[in-house]
C-alpha cells in the first residue's frame, strides 16, 4: 500500500491541464490497474466489473492524498473514512504494490492538486488515531507510552482478532489448512524445543505479551517461566489467565520493563515479537542485557520482524510508524546477528518464516472481518480502520518479500568454549 501514495503523485503531476472528473484522474494515475473509481462528484472511472472499488467519499480525501508524502496521504483518508474501499481490502493492496517508494516534491504535489480540480492545498488535521511521541527516543517513559498505544487497545478486541491464543506474533503453519489456534501452538513448541527447555529450567520471556510462551513452557515443560511486558492490559491477562489454569507455582507475568527484569540467571530467555520496539541505537545495551542474565551455556531465541537488506533506511514516518508502533524500528537479520554476535552470543541456527506470517495475518483479517461489528463499537470506526489497513498492507509485505520474519538462535559459551548444544539440532 505505500508505493500506491506514491504512484498516485507521480502519475497526476505529469502533463498539464484538467484531468476532467475526479474518478477519471485517479484512475488515469494508476496506470490502468483493474480498479474502479466512484467520486463525491457523482463521477466513475474504470472497469464496471472490477473487483476492488475506490470511493473518494469527500473533498479532505484529496488534500490528504496531495498534502502528504507517499502512503501517509492514502492512509489517513483511508482511516478518516474519507476514502472507501469496496471489496477485498487486502487484493486492492496487492495491486497497488510493485513500485519503489519515492519522494515527491512539493510542487508536483501542487500540480496534482490543479489536475484534481483544486486549487489551494488546505492544511488538514490527519485523524486523532495518528501520534506523535516527545521525549527521548527510547527513553523508558516514551517507550512505555509507545507500547501502550498499540496493546493498551481492548483485550476484547485483541481476542476477536487473534482468537483464543491471545498470541500476537508470527505463527508456525505445519500445513496451510492447519488452525489459527494449531499453528500458534506449533510456534511455541518451536521456540521450546530450539531453548532445549526441559523440567525445573528458568526461563525470562521478554515482551512476554498475554502470556501465551510462558504458559507453553510451564505447562508443557515445566519450566519456570517469567514473563515481562511493558503492556499493563497483558500482564493482569496473563496473570488471570495463568491463575485459571493452575500455574501459579510455575508460571508468572509481570507489568515490567524489560531493562528491570530480575538479575537472578536463566537457562533460556526467549524474545518473541520484541527487537521491533528496541531501536537500532538501543540494540547492543538489548543483548547485552540478555546475555548477561544468561547461565553459560544458556540459550537465547530471538523472533522479530526483519528487512530483506542491512541497507535499508529506517523510516520515523509513514503509516506504521505514526498509526500503528510509534518508534518500531525494522533492521535486517544480518545487523541483528551481528550486534548478537558482538554481546557474545554464539549463532547456531538461523530460519525465516516469512510465508507463516503471511498465512497468520490472512486468518487475523479474516477474524477482523467475521467481527467486524462488533470491533467498530468496541474501538471505533477510525481504529479499526487502521487495523484492517495495518494487517492487510502487512500480509502484502510479507507475500511480495517486503519484510520477513527471522529466528535466530543464540548459545552463551561456557569460558573452556563448550555450548551444551547437541552435535544436531534436536528440533
Amino acid at each position: 500500500m505505500s508505493s500506491s501514495g506514491t504512484k498516485v503523485l507521480q502519475h497526476a503531476s505529469g502533463g498539464g491541464g484538467a484531468r476532467g472528473t475526479i474518478s477519471e484522474a485517479l484512475y488515469r494515475t494508476l496506470g490502468g490497474v483493474p480498479i474502479g473509481f466512484d467520486a463525491y462528484d457523482g463521477s466513475s472511472a474504470g472497469p464496471l466489473d472490477a473487483e476492488v472499488r475506490i470511493t473518494v467519499v469527500r473533498e479532505r480525501a484529496l488534500h490528504y492524498l496531495v498534502g502528504s508524502r507517499n502512503e501517509l496521504g492514502l492512509a489517513r483518508a483511508f482511516v478518516a473514512g474519507d476514502l472507501e474501499v469496496k471489496g477485498d481490502l487486502h487484493a486492492l493492496l496487492l495491486l497497488l504494490t510493485g513500485d519503489g517508494i519515492g519522494e515527491v516534491p512539493l510542487a508536483d504535489r501542487l500540480a496534482a492538486l490543479r489536475d484534481l480540480g483544486l486549487h489551494t492545498l488546505r492544511p488538514v488535521e490527519p485523524p486523532a488515531e495518528e501520534v506523535r511521541l516527545h521525549g527521548w527516543r527510547h527513553s523508558r517513559r516514551r517507550d512505555s507510552t509507545a507500547v501502550s498505544h498499540h496493546y493498551d487497545v481492548s483485550n476484547r478486541f485483541y481476542r476477536w482478532v487473534l482468537g483464543e491464543s491471545m498470541t500476537y506474533t508470527c505463527a508456525v503453519f505445519p500445513t496451510e489448512d492447519s488452525t489459527l489456534e494449531q499453528a500458534q501452538a506449533a510456534k511455541y513448541d518451536l521456540v521450546a524445543r530450539k531453548l532445549g527447555l526441559a523440567p525445573g529450567m528458568r526461563l525470562l520471556d521478554v515482551g512476554c505479551g498475554w502470556g501465551g510462551m510462558v504458559i507453553h513452557a510451564a505447562s508443557t515443560y515445566g519450566v519456570q517461566a517469567l514473563g515481562v511486558t511493558l503492556s499493563r492490559q497483558q500482564a493482569e491477562f496473563g496473570q488471570r489467565r495463568i491463575a485459571e489454569l493452575g500455574l501459579g507455582g510455575l508460571a508468572e507475568v509481570r507489568h515490567l520493563d524489560y531493562r528491570d527484569a530480575p538479575t537472578q540467571e536463566y537457562d533460556a530467555i526467549s524474545s518473541i515479537g520484541l527487537t521491533e520496539h528496541i531501536g537500532q541505537r538501543e540494540l547492543p545495551a538489548y543483548f547485552g542485557r540478555l546475555y548477561a542474565r544468561l547461565r553459560p551455556g544458556g540459550r537465547l531465541l530471538n523472533h522479530c520482524i526483519t528487512r530483506p537488506t542491512t541497507t535499508q533506511r529506517i523510516k520515523a514516518v509513514g503509516f506504521i510508524p505514526r498509526y500503528v508502533f510509534p518508534d518500531g524500528e525494522l533492521m535486517g537479520v544480518g545487523a541483528i546477528a551481528s550486534v548478537m554476535q558482538n554481546a557474545g552470543f554464539e549463532l547456531r541456527h538461523l530460519e525465516d518464516l516469512r510465508e507463516h506470517y503471511a498465512l497468520t495475518l490472512a486468518r487475523w483479517c479474516a477474524n477482523l472481518d467475521a467481527h467486524w461489528d462488533d470491533a467498530l463499537a468496541e474501538v471505533g470506526p477510525n481504529r479499526a480502520r487502521v487495523w484492517a489497513l495495518y494487517m492487510a498492507g502487512s500480509q502484502v509485505g510479507f507475500e511480495r518479500n517486503h519484510i520477513q520474519l527471522h529466528q535466530v538462535l543464540g548459545v552463551k559459551p561456557h569460558v573452556s568454549g563448550a555450548a551444551d548444544y547437541p552435535l544436531r539440532a534436536a528440533w
